[in-house]
């Protein structure tokens, strides 16, 4: 497998292979989420629907096949989204009549039906989520990341004023970023986008920008106020307290499999993935070793090991396959298992068992009195351990002091040099899409966002020498 400091892209589209987390697809750009990639998605659906449920939010699902008129009625959503959108305009030998895209987003879909479904200000606020593919034509390509089709959620609600709308939008954002750090250990800064990173249509569009172990950038997650933008091409309007008609006030938001892909890049090492236990599809796996077939006992404990942490509601499995021990060990390191737990004819003799935990040097001898105690703790305490490592990192990647654009220029020189991540800069900024255009043409860097808690404050625009209006994360980006 190629080392990540010499290659990190290679590192990346071998180790998802080689764990089997994905498999590409005949079609150009798409993947086939294999069963221990799936389950990641599945456990960040369960853990985000609990979050839906404490805010009564319900979960509904719209056609992917949205008419061409749709995508008319708001001028800034289409021409944001017309180069990505693939079309089906034609059935057996028949032409339809209207082409038919399939969804890059389903803001237009849903603004039809929240038109015919909200009337008064009793129907407000009318919120709902709901878990899909959609397709965007990408140029460039990379498992989970950025693909042709992907997975995600997309929330959509439609409020009764300004105030009630922007709530939703900062409330989401808030339990993004609590995903992320939390249940993924991916460190996040939360901020506003910059006019010209909006989302298409969006008034404003607040993202989490989490940083990978090659110090590029990942959006992980974005909540959009749509003001009344939406309202007002799909006439979404209500009858007020006053016995008026006017416009519902809406937003959207949404995270996507591009979580698995910065879990991976956030956590993974040389041997492979390593997992937080709160996703990871394997927490404990238990291997038999040494002559293990000649005694039977040794796979009767392990067994009664497994139906005890199986019972408990933990990931398991026992891994009774005739390759080697060496092999094993490297394949589940590979794979991402959080805790090894080994048995052998001595181990058994001496009433104990060698584990190895996922992201810890050495392994441990555990009494099997001990063991069950030994793995609730591991389990609870690797998820902190790797948020606390990967803010380390990131703090070690995260540079203050790059104050002009040859600033800039000279520290990724050095990088590349010193083949060391190029990270996040916190620069000042003018507030001119001029700006930004010449950061990227020069450097590559693009801006992730405005923080809203900036760790200080730059008062000079990188480019211009000017007085700076906002205080920005500019990053490489995937």
């Amino acid at each position: 497998m190629s080392e990540q400091k010499n290659d990190f892209t290679e590192w990346y589209l071998q180790t998802v292979q080689q764990a089997e987390l994905m498999s590409y697809s005949p079609v150009r750009g798409s993947i086939i989420f294999r069963p221990d990639g799936f389950e990641l998605w599945e456990h960040i659906q369960e853990e985000f629907n609990k979050y839906l449920r404490s805010q009564d939010i319900r979960n509904a699902y719209f056609p992917m096949l949205i008419p061409q008129n749709f995508f008319m009625k708001e001028a800034d959503h289409v021409e944001g989204f017309a180069p990505e959108i693939p079309w089906v305009t034609e059935v057996g030998n028949e032409k339809l009549e209207e082409p038919l895209g399939l969804r890059p987003t389903s803001e237009t879909m849903i603004g039809s039906a929240f038109s015919d479904w909200i009337n008064s200000y009793r129907d407000l606020p009318y919120e709902i989520n709901q878990w899909a593919n959609v397709f965007r034509w990408e140029k460039k390509t990379l498992p989970f990341l950025r693909t042709s089709e992907f997975l995600w959620q997309e929330g959509h609600t439609a409020h009764i004023d300004e105030e009630d709308a922007r709530q939703r939008t900062l409330s989401v954002l808030d339990e993004y970023a609590r995903l992320c750090e939390e249940f993924l250990a991916i460190p996040v800064h939360k901020g506003e986008k910059t006019p010209s990173e909006r989302f298409a249509g969006a008034s404003e569009t607040y993202s989490i920008e989490a940083m990978m172990k090659d110090g590029k950038a990942v959006q992980a997650g974005t909540s959009h106020y749509m003001g009344t933008n939406f309202a007002k091409a799909f006439d979404i309007t209500y009858l007020n307290k006053e016995n008026k008609h006017v416009l519902a006030h809406t937003t959207s938001w949404g995270a996507s499999t591009r979580l698995i892909g910065s879990l991976i890049m956030t956590h993974g090492d040389e041997n492979g993935l390593v997992f937080p236990p709160t996703v990871a599809p394997t927490q404990v796996v238990l291997l038999p070793v040494g002559p293990w077939k000649k005694n039977p006992a040794i796979m009767e404990k392990l067994d009664e090991i497994f139906a005890e942490l199986k019972a408990k509601g933990i990931r398991v499995r026992l891994d009774d396959s005739n390759n080697s021990p060496g092999f094993k060990f490297n394949q589940w390191e590979l794979k991402g298992a959080c805790l090894r737990i080994e048995c052998g004819p001595r181990d058994l003799e001496n009433g104990h068992v060698m584990v190895k935990v996922r992201d810890l040097p050495e392994k441990e001898t555990l009494s099997f009195d001990s063991l069950f105690d030994y793995i609730d703790e591991q389990l609870a305490a690797m998820t902190p351990r790797l948020l606390a490592s990967a803010k380390a990192r990131n703090a070690e990647n995260e540079h203050f002091d790059i104050e002009t654009l040859d600033d800039l220029k000279a520290h990724i020189e050095k990088c590349k040099e010193n083949n060391t991540p190029t990270g996040f800069a916190l620069i000042g900024w003018d507030g001119t899409e001029e700006t930004e255009a010449k950061i990227k043409e020069e450097t590559g860097f693009t801006t992730r966002n405005i923080p809203f808690e900036a760790p200080m404050e730059k008062t000079v625009d990188i480019v211009s020498g000017k007085p700076a209006k906002h205080t920005v994360w500019i990053a490489r980006a995937y």
